[in-house]
């Protein structure tokens, strides 16, 4: 790679690290601040299922043939993969979460289709994962510091696509107000959805990138879990729930069809590029 290319990939992780926790913050939380609840994502998924397709299923739909292999990593609850559930013919799972795979095991024996699940970490477990016609990977890359090795791994597996969901801007955006306000602190504001792609690009990948809006934004059916979880990613004691409620709803959170959400619907963008694997 040339000195452009690898700046491309530098600057995605150097804006991701900048997403770290002060030491002394991290160091007195009661709880770990990175840990999502299994009933968020077997909710997202439930939806998923009833909601029409987004531009990534219908990319993914795409270039899945009838009876086709899907592999979701990454998968939670399986809402990137369970909407193609009617074409596939076998969906696998990577999830680093046991209570995810399980999740998604019992979404899809509840659809009829065939499924397996890994639990590990991508791609330290791709070696125990087969290829597949179309890769999905959904609201992940922002996790991954290291993508050069994250993306090749996926691009290694898909035989015909790799389809990435993820959101415009950093999905941690929306929390800077509250982390000012309850520990007068700044966060970053990057990287985004236009830094994804340079980096991919980097690696000598050809994406093609849409972006949209997401009428279902990320939420929880219950206000108190929403509470509980955005008090763990601000690194609170449970005492301070009630602060933490108070603060969501001067900042807008509100219900919308059952679903307790802050802010407009999400933009999102979808990136797919051509599998390797054969």
């Amino acid at each position: 790679m040339d000195g452009q290319a690898t700046g491309a990939l530098e600057r995605w992780r150097e804006q991701l690290d900048g997403w770290a926790i002060p030491e002394e913050i991290l160091a007195a939380a009661p709880e770990s601040p990175w840990e999502f609840p299994v009933g968020l994502f077997r909710s997202r998924a439930r939806r998923a299922g009833s909601q029409p397709a987004t531009p990534s299923n219908l990319e993914a739909a795409r270039f899945l043939p009838e009876g086709g292999t899907v592999l979701d990593v990454g998968a939670g609850g399986g809402a990137a993969s369970l909407p193609l559930a009617g074409s596939a013919g076998r969906l696998v799972a990577v999830d680093e979460s046991a209570g995810m795979v399980a999740s998604f095991l019992d979404a899809a024996g509840q659809r009829g289709v065939a499924a397996e699940g890994v639990e590990g970490s991508w791609p330290e477990v791709a070696g125990r994962v087969g290829p597949a016609d179309v890769v999905v990977c959904h609201h992940v890359l922002y996790n991954v510091a290291d993508l050069a090795p994250f993306a090749r791994a996926l691009t290694g597996h898909a035989r015909r696509r790799v389809v990435a969901e993820l959101t415009e801007r950093h999905p941690l955006v929306g929390l800077a107000p509250l982390w000012r306000r309850f520990h007068d602190l700044d966060r970053p504001t990057g990287p985004g959805a236009g830094d994804a792609v340079a980096a991919l690009g980097a690696l000598g990948l050809e994406v093609d990138r849409q972006d949209w809006e997401h009428q279902d934004r990320f939420g929880f059916d219950d206000f108190d879990e929403l509470v509980a979880f955005t008090r763990r990613r601000l690194c609170l004691p449970a005492r301070r729930d009630p602060e933490v409620a108070q603060a969501l709803l001067e900042q807008g959170t509100h219900q919308v069809d059952g679903i307790w959400v802050s802010g407009q619907p999400r933009r999102v963008t979808t990136l797919s590029w051509p599998g390797t694997a054969a």
